[in-house]
């Protein structure tokens, strides 16, 4: 179920919301240090956490889905956003460097043909941030938390999905270890409380963050056959040219040469 861009723009806006971007966004900077001259893609809700690579990257794009609906971004300058249907980009093939995911593979009711579309559009050679909700953090399970609707994954359940639709994880990390709560004490105390959890609170965060490669080629296991199979296959027998010549004789009524 997607949560509608209204409530997600709320969000962002709130004293939670902005310590929220700052924490992610550190996160992301440190999984991608330079993005100079090459295509960034953002698809769900990404546009807080995109503001860092508008200025590096030679372009940069925010899609939408439509049953999340859209808000233009940002405020200044040439939209950069856009309604989509998440299985259908409105891309040519390998026309993107780098595409983040967030607010979007534990919303989405089609999250093979969502990634599969994904690497269409994605690069040789191209990298995947997705951002998820995990079970065991409290981001999933209180309500005020954006990342509360849709599916949560284990950190193992994520990388499970990207390798069953062609995409290698690399690195692995996690972000969100304070609670989802309105505290100003808290907030403040959330950049100390994020490398405590960092350290010591792996399993709770709130949010996996998985970086992936394009897989070019996917291998395919050969079995051998069982030995009941072989057995039941005909033999089959080549004949010689002494065979077919003596077949030959014998439709014709002449006895076989001995």
């Amino acid at each position: 179920m997607w949560t509608d861009v209204l409530d997600l723009n709320d969000f962002y806006k709130s004293s939670l919301g902005q310590t929220t971007v700052r924490l992610l966004r550190g996160r992301l900077r440190a999984v991608w240090p330079n993005v100079r001259g090459e295509t960034v893609l953002g698809l769900g809700y990404a546009t807080p956490f995109l503001r860092p690579f508008i200025e590096e990257a030679e372009r940069t794009m925010a899609f939408m889905p439509a049953q999340q609906g859209v808000t233009r971004w940002p405020r200044e300058g040439r939209n950069l956003t856009s309604l989509v249907d998440e299985m259908d980009l409105p891309l040519p093939d390998r026309s993107v460097d780098r595409v983040l995911l967030i607010h979007a593979v534990e919303c989405t009711e089609q999250v093979r043909p969502m990634l599969r579309e994904i690497w269409r559009v994605m690069a040789d050679g191209g990298r995947l941030i997705v951002v998820a909700p995990t079970r065991a953090g409290l981001w999933s399970q209180i309500d005020r938390s954006p990342f509360y609707q849709g599916h949560p994954y284990s950190p193992g359940q994520l990388a499970a999905l990207l390798r069953a639709n062609m995409f290698a994880p690399l690195q692995q990390t996690r972000a969100l270890f304070m609670p989802p709560t309105r505290s100003r004490l808290m907030m403040r105390m959330a950049p100390a409380v994020e490398r405590f959890g960092q350290r010591w609170l792996g399993r709770f965060a709130g949010v996996s963050v998985i970086e992936s490669g394009k897989q070019l080629y996917a291998g395919v296991a050969e079995r051998s056959p069982s030995p009941a199979l072989v057995a039941a296959r005909p033999k089959l027998r080549i004949a010689s040219s002494r065979d077919t010549h003596a077949s030959r004789n014998a439709e014709d009524g002449e006895a076989p040469a001995s």
